[in-house]
């Protein structure tokens, strides 16, 4: 049974309550009952009635929703998230099934109660109105470049009013049309119908692009990233992010309207600098919503060393290792990738050029292969007309009967016509021209290797450039896909923020994916030497500790106490002869059953 204490911290830690006393949040506690469902068993079904609110105190739960050839993921919750609260508050039966992946202990709210709470709290209201609206976004989108086990608990566009803000200057430019469609009307001239339907045409082709790009730019908070895409259709598209464990502080910005519209700007600032959500819905509870999980991502770390120090000391005393769960990696945009699967010609065209080799961990990448195309694009040009004007001479020299590529010059010596062979001449500096072009487009080579970054730039002939960081060092990514040539073949440059610096990788296919494989590779080497620090300390602690536990009878005889002449001959711990002979074993090997654990 967990204590009211315990519920009462529980209840402080969820964003949804923030603004509660602990007196409030004790007499919501209070009428919580607590459930302890097994392993695969459904809490409810798509399509039940709700019956209350839902919060996993510990433990796992599916999301899922069937359809007719099987089952659709949708999300995977964990200890501190919560569910159920939609269909209440839109009063409609349930959009999903619940089911648990491990046996947990749930907390639930009974439908009259969770109804009351609205009643004496009313400001809560927003608090689950940005959860909700975040969650059916999503659902509705579905970014694939998530990982399987990858929840979006924040999501969110600018606010309306930056829609209508951006629909002004098209809603002004209808005066334009309406003007000439008056004068055309009194003066009976046809042209100016003409010009202002033009004008009206163009008009709302603009209001409808302008409002397809305010519904393309998201804000993004999961239980791994704090992310922000922003896209211009044909003209721009980046997607920068930041890893949850480098925020160090997120603050709320609003003016006077924006409190009055309940909008403003949120500062996720982090390790390089900020991320800013401008114009969101509701920012205070927004930015709770963030800070609760970013806490939670630093509680999960500190649980972790925990863990590993258990174990650590576990090991030295011979007692069985718990297993530790894996938290998954962000995955290589599986988006970018299976656009790749659909396009043969850009598979084809990648396979040729080689612009991205993996081998044994590293991963080479080379520009575009339309950058290669742009830098030989002029020799290339030039060769083709040479080539060109050498066919239509040889047509001309065959269609001429007094003349032939082999002729006699006037002291009689046969010698080969003199356009021909110039326009041969010519081919040579085209051709190494064009040789160089080549040259300086393979040059240049990124790589990424488990341990760091490396940006080759290298002039044929020429100097060598090498700029490499540790890969652990990276504080942030971001990609940039600019102009319609990138965005159709999908080419940009992914930027990464180390230190004071930043390396680019320019002009590379799918910079989404090359993102994912820097950010995978980073968050993987920096896992790696954190274990190994804390490794290094967890064994010099588990020593101390498996020694005093295997000689704690004799630390605690008072009857035989050490004299300050035989702490001076032995200061270090512990004694030179001890022995560790196994669990729990002094040192005559007799077996000591302390209770430690």
């Amino acid at each position: 049974m967990i204590e009211l204490k315990d519920r009462v911290s529980f209840l402080n830690k969820v964003h949804l309550f923030s603004g509660l006393k602990e007196n409030e949040l004790a007499g919501i506690a209070a009428k919580l009952n607590e459930k302890t469902p097994s392993a695969n068993e459904v809490i409810f079904e798509r399509g039940a009635k709700p019956d209350g609110f839902y919060l996993i105190y510990k433990g796992k739960v599916n999301v899922t929703r069937p359809r007719e050839n099987g089952t659709d993921f949708l999300a995977f919750l964990s200890a501190g998230d919560y569910f159920g609260e939609e269909a209440l508050f839109e009063k409609r039966d349930r959009s999903a099934t619940i089911t648990t992946a491990e046996a947990s202990t749930i907390l639930f709210l009974s439908k009259d109660d969770f109804d009351q709470l609205f009643t004496q709290y009313e400001k809560l209201r927003p608090n689950f109105l940005v959860a909700i609206k975040s969650r059916k976004l999503a659902r509705s989108l579905r970014f694939k470049w998530l990982g399987s086990k990858e929840v979006i608990y924040f999501l969110a566009r600018r606010h309306k009013i930056r829609l209508y803000q951006t629909l002004l200057a098209p809603v002004f430019l209808l005066s334009a049309p309406i003007l000439l469609f008056f004068w055309s009307f009194v003066s009976g001239a046809t042209t100016p119908y003409a010009v202002g339907g033009i004008i009206l045409c163009a008009d709302i082709l603009w209001a409808v692009w302008r409002a397809v790009d305010w519904s393309n730019d998201y804000y993004i908070v999961t239980n791994q990233r704090v992310v922000w895409v922003e896209r211009v259709i044909g003209i721009y598209d980046s997607r920068q992010e930041v890893p949850l464990s480098t925020i160090l502080a997120v603050n709320v910005e609003t003016d006077q309207i924006g409190r009055i519209l309940d909008y403003g700007n949120v500062s996720v600032r982090t390790f390089v600098g900020s991320i800013r959500f401008d114009y969101v819905d509701h920012p205070s509870q927004a930015a709770d919503m963030i800070r609760e999980y970013w806490e939670r991502t630093k509680a999960t770390g500190t649980q972790a060393q925990k863990m590993a120090m258990k174990n650590a000391l576990r090991s030295k005393l011979g007692l069985t290792v718990e297993a530790i769960p894996q938290e998954e990696l962000p995955p290589i945009s599986m988006e970018d990738k299976n656009v790749q699967k659909k396009s043969l010609l850009r598979i084809v065209l990648a396979n040729i050029f080689k612009l991205r080799v993996e081998d044994g961990g590293t991963v080479t990448y080379r520009k575009h292969w339309f950058v290669l195309l742009q830098q030989v694009g002029q020799p290339l040009f030039y060769l083709l007309l040479i080539t060109a004007l050498i066919i239509i001479r040889g047509w001309y020299l065959l269609q001429t009967p007094n003349l032939t590529f082999i002729r006699p010059n006037a002291a009689g010596i046969p010698r080969p016509d003199s356009i021909v062979v110039f326009l041969l001449f010519v081919t040579l500096p085209l051709t190494g021209w064009l040789v160089w072009e080549y040259l300086d487009w393979s040059n240049d080579i990124f790589k990424v290797t488990p341990e760091e970054i490396i940006d080759l730039d290298k002039t044929p002939l020429g100097s060598e450039e090498r700029r490499s960081a540790q890969i652990e060092n990276i504080l942030s990514t971001e990609y940039q896909r600019i102009g319609l040539m990138g965005y159709l073949l999908n080419y940009g440059t992914v930027y990464i923020t180390v230190g004071g610096t930043k390396l680019e990788f320019q002009d590379v296919l799918d910079p989404a994916g090359v993102q994912a494989d820097i950010n995978r590779r980073r968050m993987a080497r920096i896992a790696k030497k954190s274990e190994d620090t804390a490794n290094v300390e967890r064994e010099r602690m588990a020593v101390w500790l498996a020694a005093y536990h295997q000689n704690v009878s004799e630390f605690t005889d008072t009857t035989a106490k050490p004299s300050m002449e035989d702490d001076m001959k032995n200061p270090g711990l512990p004694d030179a002869d001890l022995d560790f002979n196994g669990p729990g074993q002094d040192q005559q090997g007799q077996a000591d059953n302390g209770d430690f654990w």
